[in-house]
């Protein structure tokens, strides 16, 4: 597609954030490619040293052994550096006389190379086990940022013992994905019942998978889309289904906590890196697709387009804004390869159909105050895999899709091609301090929002206390102001999980929103009431606030906790906030008390209050307005 000149205002934004004098001379200084390997193998296209690729003839010994080695060190490292990806060509990995059994630790990403999920298959388990933080206190409650995808588990866990013999252990919560992959031979738990208590857990995100029997266990929250499964074994209090072929009834509920949506009106799957027949490294880009259930490649290959690897620029650790956005103006597409980037300019995203894809969970960080990424508002913009980190200086924003709300250039193309954000993470706090106004902001129309997690940090290594006994550090040195704020018309969310904002954690302010699971905690560490109450007097914000104004809105499945361990008096009026209005349309909503503080009502003074007489007895309102 021959892309658009640039409007006046575009060019002055362009002028300002890539500094186009010097766009050629930049991309000219990259380093000459890596040198070809072996003809067995693919060509290695340069990705680093935190990027690892087994063939089928690596012995299982060394795979496992190197994977051993990748779990110990980022068993615990919730806060650290460290980016990985471990890739599998095509073929079989372990046998029933040797299976291939390994974990996943933090900030790894587990992929096949192939075509399918069928492609590579893993004889053995791939994993995720409860972290304990003392021996009695085992939980998956901060097992996040790790991926699974594009492959086939079947699962042989001999040699371990009989409770690890019983499933396929995949324990984990946010900042969780796992996508194209098939299960088979075994359960999938979703829960570690394996280890001492308490066993918690708070996820999670599966989609475009086939799966055998599911054990929910003790997830608090999950989004299952587009699937195939066996079955489900229980829910907690807010698990989603959406286009998910052998789902179960929502009929039940809320003794049975399900909410199932037969179809998925929006989606479009991850891209994914694969191999080709011809020995060369594609990204797959699906195409966006609507009002769909089930597997995107149960008939063949998943319908889009295939990217050769030499047209993206492939950026590692070290390069700079002005360096990245040069190859994006010269119209390649960017792939970031696992690491800690430090972004001081914004990497501005402007042709149409760009991918910008991070591999191993790879970090913007915002340094003097800059907003990392920006994405004009062009139609089939795809960015994925990428978590965005606030810095020490105050950011206007993280991310912006769309320059301005009045600035749509195409709002008609983009219906069927929309702007798409996959795997895409949030970050204020937690390994340095951060601080931000605004997270996320979304003011182009139709975006397609497929798992986000908006996290300011409840807790990390900065240096100061996590907010308890009335502590005001966290409170006024990690600042965030809004997680969310969605200006743009018919935007869908698929898996919207945000999280401990110091106003609104979800402001939507546009028109025919769709929202598919939404989870929220509100932020802990509100020091007073009155640092946690309106101008005009309101008791606290409401986790999830559609504007007044809004005429049609729709949402299914969504949950706000409280947990105000600084301050246990603090109240908060209304877990969720809405127009009045017969298009606007919520669906089996609640919220939770987790131990401190109180939500008076769920919904514009509906629903009871959950506080510490309740604590962890959702109250549910099944319908808003009530039918």
């Amino acid at each position: 597609m021959t892309t658009p000149p640039p409007t006046r205002r575009l060019r002055r934004w362009l002028a300002a954030v890539t500094g186009a004098a010097l766009v050629a001379g930049a991309l000219m200084a990259a380093p000459a490619a890596t040198a070809v390997q072996p003809a067995a193998l693919p060509a290695d296209p340069g990705f680093g040293a935190n990027v690892t690729i087994f063939s089928p003839e690596t012995p299982v010994t060394e795979i496992k052994a190197k994977m051993d080695a990748l779990a110990a060190a980022q068993r615990d490292a919730e806060m650290g550096t460290a980016r990985q990806s471990v890739f599998f060509l095509p073929g079989t990995y372990g046998s029933a006389a040797q299976p291939l059994q390994f974990e996943v630790g933090y900030y790894t990403e587990v992929a096949g190379l192939g075509a399918s999920p069928s492609d590579v298959v893993i004889h053995g388990a791939v994993e995720v086990y409860n972290r304990c933080l003392t021996p009695d206190n085992c939980l998956a409650l901060v097992n996040f940022w790790r991926t699974i995808s594009n492959l086939t588990v079947e699962v042989d866990k001999a040699g371990q013992d009989g409770c690890r013999q019983s499933a396929n252990f995949w324990a984990v919560s946010q900042a969780v994905s796992m996508r194209r992959v098939e299960v088979r031979g075994g359960n999938l738990s979703l829960m570690d019942y394996c280890t001492a208590g308490p066993q918690f857990a708070s996820g999670g995100f599966i989609a475009d998978s086939k799966l055998p029997t599911v054990v929910n266990g003790s997830q608090q929250q999950w989004l299952t889309r587009n699937s195939d499964i066996g079955s489900w074994s229980n829910g907690v209090w807010n698990q989603v289904f959406s286009g998910v072929v052998g789902a179960p009834s929502e009929a039940n509920f809320p003794t049975e906590t399900y909410t199932t949506v037969a179809q998925t009106p929006a989606s479009r799957e991850k891209p994914y890196l694969h191999v080709d027949g011809a020995g060369k490294y594609q990204v797959r880009v699906p195409n966006f697709a609507q009002n769909t259930s089930g597997i995107s490649w149960g008939a063949g290959e998943t319908a889009g387009r295939s990217i050769p690897i030499k047209d993206f620029f492939i950026a590692k650790p070290g390069d700079s804004a002005l360096r990245i956005n040069a190859a994006l103006a010269l119209g390649k597409h960017l792939i970031f390869t696992p690491g800690v980037y430090d972004i001081s300019s914004t990497i501005l995203v402007w042709r149409p159909n760009t991918v910008v894809l991070g591999l191993g969970h790879a970090t913007l960080t915002a340094k003097n105050g800059a907003t990392p990424l920006a994405i004009v508002d062009v139609p089939g913009v795809v960015v994925a895999g990428v978590t965005i980190d606030a810095g020490e200086k105050l950011s206007p924003v993280l991310l912006k899709v769309g320059l301005t709300k009045s600035l749509n250039l195409s709002s008609k193309v983009s219906k069927s091609n929309p702007i798409t954000l996959s795997d895409v993470y949030f970050r204020v706090g937690g390994p340095h301090i951060g601080k931000t106004t605004t997270a996320l902001e979304v003011n182009a129309d139709n975006v397609l929002i497929d798992h986000t997690w908006v996290w300011r940090g409840d807790h990390g290594v900065e240096g100061f206390t996590n907010g308890v006994n009335g502590d005001t550090d966290r409170w006024k040195i990690n600042t965030g102001t809004n997680g969310a704020i969605i200006n743009g018309d018919n935007v869908t969310a698929t898996g919207l999980f945000v999280e401990h904002f110091q106003k609104y954690n979800l402001l939507w302010k546009g028109e025919n929103g769709r929202v598919i699971l939404y989870q929220n905690e509100l932020p802990y560490d509100p020091p007073t009431q009155a640092d946690w109450t309106q101008p005009d007097g309101t008791l606290g914000y409401p986790g999830y606030v559609v504007d007044e104004k809004v005429q049609n809105h729709r949402l299914d499945g969504a949950g706000v906790y409280v947990f105000n361990q600084n301050n246990p008096s603090i109240v908060t009026a209304n877990g969720l906030s809405v127009p009045n209005k017969p298009g606007v349309q919520l669906h089996h909503i609640m919220t939770v008390n987790l131990s401190a503080g109180t939500v008076q009502h769920v919904v514009n003074g509906i629903g009871g209050q959950a506080d510490s007489t309740n604590t962890g007895t959702p109250q549910f309102v099944v319908d808003y307005p009530a039918p």
